[in-house]
Protein backbone atom coordinates (compact mmCIF):
# COMPACT_ATOMS: atom_id res chain seq x y z
CA UNK A 1 0.00 0.00 0.00
CA UNK A 2 1.17 3.87 -0.91
CA UNK A 3 1.37 6.02 1.97
CA UNK A 4 3.56 8.24 1.10
CA UNK A 5 3.70 10.06 -2.34
CA UNK A 6 6.40 11.07 -4.67
CA UNK A 7 6.84 11.86 -8.19
CA UNK A 8 7.01 8.04 -9.26
CA UNK A 9 4.61 6.95 -7.51
CA UNK A 10 1.99 9.75 -7.43
CA UNK A 11 2.10 8.19 -11.34
CA UNK A 12 0.94 4.66 -9.91
CA UNK A 13 -1.96 6.02 -7.98
CA UNK A 14 -3.42 7.86 -10.77
CA UNK A 15 -3.42 4.67 -13.24
CA UNK A 16 -5.34 3.06 -9.93
CA UNK A 17 -7.84 5.84 -9.27
CA UNK A 18 -8.36 6.10 -12.97
CA UNK A 19 -9.24 2.22 -13.45
CA UNK A 20 -12.34 2.37 -10.74
CA UNK A 21 -13.36 5.83 -11.07
CA UNK A 22 -14.59 7.17 -15.16
CA UNK A 23 -14.65 11.37 -13.97
CA UNK A 24 -11.01 11.32 -12.32
CA UNK A 25 -9.97 8.55 -15.58
CA UNK A 26 -10.95 11.65 -17.74
CA UNK A 27 -8.81 14.08 -15.73
CA UNK A 28 -5.84 11.87 -16.12
CA UNK A 29 -6.29 11.30 -19.40
CA UNK A 30 -6.71 14.78 -21.01
CA UNK A 31 -4.51 16.49 -18.60
CA UNK A 32 -1.96 14.47 -17.29
CA UNK A 33 -0.36 13.57 -14.09
CA UNK A 34 -0.52 16.21 -11.43
CA UNK A 35 2.16 17.95 -9.79
CA UNK A 36 3.47 16.62 -6.36
CA UNK A 37 2.80 20.22 -4.71
CA UNK A 38 5.53 18.95 -2.83
CA UNK A 39 6.46 21.67 0.03
CA UNK A 40 8.99 21.38 2.99
CA UNK A 41 8.09 19.96 6.52
CA UNK A 42 8.73 22.84 8.60
CA UNK A 43 7.25 25.98 10.33
CA UNK A 44 7.60 28.26 7.36
CA UNK A 45 5.49 26.11 5.38
CA UNK A 46 2.52 25.32 7.97
CA UNK A 47 3.41 28.90 8.91
CA UNK A 48 1.93 29.78 4.52
CA UNK A 49 -0.44 27.56 5.03
CA UNK A 50 -2.16 29.41 7.53
CA UNK A 51 -1.17 32.46 5.33
CA UNK A 52 -3.85 30.68 2.21
CA UNK A 53 -6.46 30.32 4.72
CA UNK A 54 -9.94 31.90 3.07
CA UNK A 55 -7.67 34.18 0.52
CA UNK A 56 -5.89 33.52 -2.62
CA UNK A 57 -2.95 31.55 -2.86
CA UNK A 58 -1.39 34.65 -4.72
CA UNK A 59 -2.52 36.61 -1.82
CA UNK A 60 -0.84 34.20 0.50
CA UNK A 61 2.15 34.08 -1.00
CA UNK A 62 2.55 37.83 -0.93
CA UNK A 63 2.65 38.37 2.40
CA UNK A 64 4.89 35.43 2.52
CA UNK A 65 7.53 36.57 0.15
CA UNK A 66 7.38 39.88 2.33
CA UNK A 67 8.17 38.07 5.26
CA UNK A 68 10.81 36.28 3.89
CA UNK A 69 12.38 39.52 2.92
CA UNK A 70 11.97 40.99 6.00
CA UNK A 71 13.47 37.99 8.11
CA UNK A 72 16.18 37.82 5.50
CA UNK A 73 14.96 34.96 3.22
CA UNK A 74 14.88 32.25 6.35
CA UNK A 75 11.36 31.95 8.31
CA UNK A 76 11.85 30.69 11.83
CA UNK A 77 9.79 30.67 14.97
CA UNK A 78 12.15 33.30 16.56
CA UNK A 79 11.97 35.54 13.89
CA UNK A 80 8.18 36.12 14.39
CA UNK A 81 8.58 36.70 17.68
CA UNK A 82 10.75 39.84 17.04
CA UNK A 83 8.46 41.45 14.82
CA UNK A 84 6.10 43.92 16.06
CA UNK A 85 2.45 44.83 15.20
CA UNK A 86 3.00 47.56 12.47
CA UNK A 87 6.06 44.87 11.51
CA UNK A 88 3.26 41.79 10.77
CA UNK A 89 1.03 44.32 9.07
CA UNK A 90 3.78 45.82 6.93
CA UNK A 91 3.99 42.08 5.78
CA UNK A 92 0.25 42.31 5.11
CA UNK A 93 -0.61 40.05 7.92
CA UNK A 94 -4.11 40.54 9.19
CA UNK A 95 -4.46 41.23 13.12
CA UNK A 96 -5.91 37.80 13.22
CA UNK A 97 -3.05 36.13 11.25
CA UNK A 98 -0.53 38.04 13.67
CA UNK A 99 -2.42 35.96 16.24
CA UNK A 100 -1.95 33.05 14.61
CA UNK A 101 1.72 33.34 13.45
CA UNK A 102 2.33 34.27 17.08
CA UNK A 103 0.85 31.14 18.55
CA UNK A 104 2.58 28.57 16.25
CA UNK A 105 5.98 30.34 16.87
CA UNK A 106 5.23 30.06 20.74
CA UNK A 107 4.26 26.30 20.53
CA UNK A 108 7.32 25.26 18.34
CA UNK A 109 9.70 27.37 20.57
CA UNK A 110 8.05 25.90 23.98
CA UNK A 111 8.35 22.96 23.03
CA UNK A 112 4.13 21.95 22.74
CA UNK A 113 4.66 21.10 19.13
CA UNK A 114 7.69 19.50 17.52
CA UNK A 115 7.22 18.72 13.79
CA UNK A 116 9.89 16.63 13.45
CA UNK A 117 8.57 14.03 15.45
CA UNK A 118 5.54 13.42 12.67
CA UNK A 119 6.99 11.43 11.11
CA UNK A 120 6.03 8.26 13.00
CA UNK A 121 2.64 9.35 14.06
CA UNK A 122 -0.30 8.45 12.39
CA UNK A 123 -2.75 11.79 10.00
CA UNK A 124 -5.30 11.51 12.72
CA UNK A 125 -2.68 11.53 15.67
CA UNK A 126 -1.04 14.62 13.52
CA UNK A 127 -3.81 16.41 13.36
CA UNK A 128 -5.03 16.59 16.61
CA UNK A 129 -1.54 17.87 17.68
CA UNK A 130 -1.70 20.50 15.06
CA UNK A 131 -5.80 21.63 16.19
CA UNK A 132 -4.11 22.15 19.83
CA UNK A 133 -2.96 25.06 18.13
CA UNK A 134 -5.01 28.70 17.52
CA UNK A 135 -5.66 29.43 14.12
CA UNK A 136 -5.26 25.71 12.90
CA UNK A 137 -8.28 23.87 11.98
CA UNK A 138 -9.01 20.80 9.83
CA UNK A 139 -8.23 22.36 6.12
CA UNK A 140 -4.63 23.74 7.44
CA UNK A 141 -3.87 20.51 8.96
CA UNK A 142 -4.88 18.03 6.12
CA UNK A 143 -2.78 20.45 3.53
CA UNK A 144 -0.08 20.25 5.61
CA UNK A 145 -0.23 16.30 5.93
CA UNK A 146 -1.07 16.42 2.04
CA UNK A 147 1.27 18.82 0.99
CA UNK A 148 3.89 18.53 3.50
CA UNK A 149 4.19 14.95 4.79
CA UNK A 150 2.96 13.75 1.17
CA UNK A 151 0.63 11.61 3.11
CA UNK A 152 -1.22 9.39 0.34
CA UNK A 153 -4.39 9.00 1.57
CA UNK A 154 -5.71 13.12 2.58
CA UNK A 155 -8.75 14.86 1.60
CA UNK A 156 -9.09 18.24 2.80
CA UNK A 157 -11.84 19.56 4.56
CA UNK A 158 -13.68 22.55 3.02
CA UNK A 159 -11.38 22.97 -0.02
CA UNK A 160 -13.34 25.48 -2.19
CA UNK A 161 -11.28 24.12 -4.83
CA UNK A 162 -11.99 20.62 -5.06
CA UNK A 163 -15.85 21.67 -4.20
CA UNK A 164 -15.64 23.50 -7.67
CA UNK A 165 -13.52 20.98 -9.75
CA UNK A 166 -16.21 17.96 -8.58
CA UNK A 167 -19.02 20.38 -9.23
CA UNK A 168 -17.92 21.19 -13.06
CA UNK A 169 -16.86 17.69 -13.70
CA UNK A 170 -19.94 16.19 -12.42
CA UNK A 171 -22.21 18.76 -14.29
CA UNK A 172 -23.78 19.60 -10.67
CA UNK A 173 -26.30 22.35 -10.42
CA UNK A 174 -24.69 23.33 -6.80
CA UNK A 175 -21.29 23.10 -5.38
CA UNK A 176 -21.39 20.06 -3.12
CA UNK A 177 -21.30 20.82 0.71
CA UNK A 178 -18.00 19.57 2.32
CA UNK A 179 -19.86 16.83 4.27
CA UNK A 180 -21.37 15.78 0.55
CA UNK A 181 -17.34 16.07 -0.99
CA UNK A 182 -16.05 14.17 1.53
CA UNK A 183 -18.48 11.34 1.52
CA UNK A 184 -17.89 10.98 -2.41
CA UNK A 185 -14.31 11.04 -1.15
CA UNK A 186 -14.52 8.23 0.40
CA UNK A 187 -14.91 6.47 -2.78
CA UNK A 188 -10.64 7.05 -3.18
CA UNK A 189 -9.33 5.63 -0.17
CA UNK A 190 -6.90 4.67 0.43
CA UNK A 191 -5.51 7.63 -2.47
CA UNK A 192 -7.47 10.63 -1.72
CA UNK A 193 -4.43 12.66 -1.40
CA UNK A 194 -3.69 12.15 -5.45
CA UNK A 195 -7.55 12.23 -6.03
CA UNK A 196 -7.24 16.03 -4.60
CA UNK A 197 -4.47 16.67 -6.61
CA UNK A 198 -6.52 15.20 -10.00
CA UNK A 199 -8.85 17.21 -9.45
CA UNK A 200 -6.79 20.79 -7.95
CA UNK A 201 -5.26 20.35 -11.77
CA UNK A 202 -8.91 19.93 -13.22
CA UNK A 203 -9.68 23.06 -11.39
CA UNK A 204 -6.43 24.78 -12.32
CA UNK A 205 -7.38 23.81 -16.03
CA UNK A 206 -10.89 25.25 -15.78
CA UNK A 207 -9.31 28.36 -13.99
CA UNK A 208 -7.09 28.77 -17.75
CA UNK A 209 -10.57 28.28 -19.48
CA UNK A 210 -9.01 25.61 -21.03
CA UNK A 211 -10.90 22.58 -19.38
CA UNK A 212 -14.90 23.82 -20.20
CA UNK A 213 -15.36 22.74 -23.56
CA UNK A 214 -13.16 18.76 -22.85
CA UNK A 215 -15.47 18.32 -19.91
CA UNK A 216 -18.88 19.33 -21.96
CA UNK A 217 -17.66 16.68 -24.51
CA UNK A 218 -16.78 14.57 -21.80
CA UNK A 219 -20.37 14.91 -19.98
CA UNK A 220 -22.44 14.65 -23.37
CA UNK A 221 -20.01 11.05 -24.34
CA UNK A 222 -20.89 9.89 -20.96
CA UNK A 223 -24.56 10.62 -21.57
CA UNK A 224 -24.42 8.77 -24.91
CA UNK A 225 -22.98 5.61 -23.18
CA UNK A 226 -25.43 5.56 -20.52
CA UNK A 227 -28.27 5.76 -22.68
CA UNK A 228 -26.80 3.81 -25.52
Amino acid sequence: MIKTLDENNLITACKKLSKQDEDLAFIFQTYGVPPLWAREPNFATLLHIILEQQVSLASALSAFNKLKEKLGAVVTPAGILSLTDAEMKACYFSRQKTVYARELAKAILGGNLDLKSFENLSNEQIKIKLKQIKGIGDWTADIYLLMAMLRADVMPKGDLALHVAWQKLKGLERRPTSEEFLHAAENWKPLRSAAARLLWHFYLNLRKNLATEDTEKYREKSATDRHG
